[in-house]
Formats: structure tokens, sequence, C-alpha cells
């Protein structure tokens, strides 16, 4: 199975698409930033792959999730701003690796 971003923007914007609440978004993005970080720290893993509750895997997604619903509140498509953002990146820091979207 393949997940895109634009899958990612779509279904978040149908399951929780509350563009007034945007800085509640981002409240609730720099708590999960938080919980990953207590995660990382305590190297949390799950100890089998359907128990992710509270561990690295299920922090990152929180995160993810919450960076696109702020994407979605300011109608910002990232399938398009990612490969734009790479070219600023790859100009500035030349590692030699070609960003190609597909």
């Amino acid at each position: 199975m393949s997940i895109t971003i634009g899958y990612l923007q779509e279904y978040i914007r149908a399951s929780d698409y509350r563009p007034e609440l945007k800085e509640k978004y981002f409240m609730k993005l720099a708590e999960e930033v938080g919980e990953l970080s207590r995660a990382m720290r305590k190297n949390m893993r799950p100890t089998n792959e359907n128990d992710i509750k509270e561990t690295i895997d299920e922090e990152l997604w929180d995160v993810i999730y919450y960076a696109i619903a702020l994407a979605n509140c300011y109608d910002i498509d990232l399938g398009k701003v990612i490969p734009l953002k790479e070219k600023i990146n790859n100009e500035k820091y030349s590692n030699g690796i070609k960003f190609e979207a597909r």
C-alpha cells in the first residue's frame, strides 16, 4: 500500500477541517512534538507491530497529522510545496541528491 501526501491531505481535510481552530492545531502539534521527544528519549518502540501506543511510531504520526491539518487550514498543497522547498534545500546544501517527485 502506498500513501501519498495528497491522500493524507484529503483524508485529514474530510475528517478534521476546522480552519478557525488553526491556533489549537498548532498547540496540538507542539504538544505532540513534546510527546515524540519523550518517546525518543525513552526509546519507546512497539513490542509488536499492532501495539504502537505511546511509541515513537505513534507520536511521529501525530506530528505529521497536525502539520498536515495546519497546511489544510492555510490551503497549502504540500504536494506542490515540497518539491519547491527541496529545490531550495538542494541549492543551499548541495548534497548531490536530486529530489524527483513521482
